[in-house]
């Protein structure tokens, strides 16, 4: 049954954040279930979000939510087992606008993902991003 994946327990690490104000704009609020909140990144030629599970999970989609104005032309989705080297998964292709988009994952058992958001539609480019979910499976 395919479920979100991402619990207390899963460390994540992002690029960066807008004036490094984690408070406000921290990696937090990409799982909050807040529809207030958010994670800002400050500006860079890409920007990237790191999940490590704490076990061997089976990805199916991953479900994105940006602000309109703030998100990728291009994604990545780069995962790893046990300290391997990242290898690419899949390519996926954001529009530009403020709806919850899914993306088809071919399966993949990993234990640590790494999203990466390439050439943002922000002339800076930072990337806004108020839900950020992986679905799947724990095995």
């Amino acid at each position: 049954m395919t479920h979100s994946l991402v619990c207390a327990d899963t460390v994540s690490r992002v690029s960066s954040v807008l004036n490094r104000n984690t408070r406000q704009f921290g990696k937090k609020h990409l799982f909050d279930q807040n529809e207030e909140t958010c994670w800002n990144s400050d500006q860079g030629p890409s920007q990237w979000v790191i999940l490590e599970f704490p076990q061997r999970i089976r990805v199916s989609q991953l479900q994105i939510q940006f602000q309109g104005g703030f998100s990728c032309r291009r994604g990545c989705l780069e995962g790893s087992r046990e300290s391997e080297a990242l290898s690419k998964i899949v390519d996926f292709y954001p529009e530009d606008n403020n709806s919850i988009q899914t993306f088809p994952v071919p399966a993949a058992e990993v234990d640590q993902l790494k999203v990466t958001f390439e050439d943002a539609t922000d002339f800076f480019g930072r990337v806004v991003i108020y839900h950020l979910r992986v679905l799947g499976e724990k095995i």
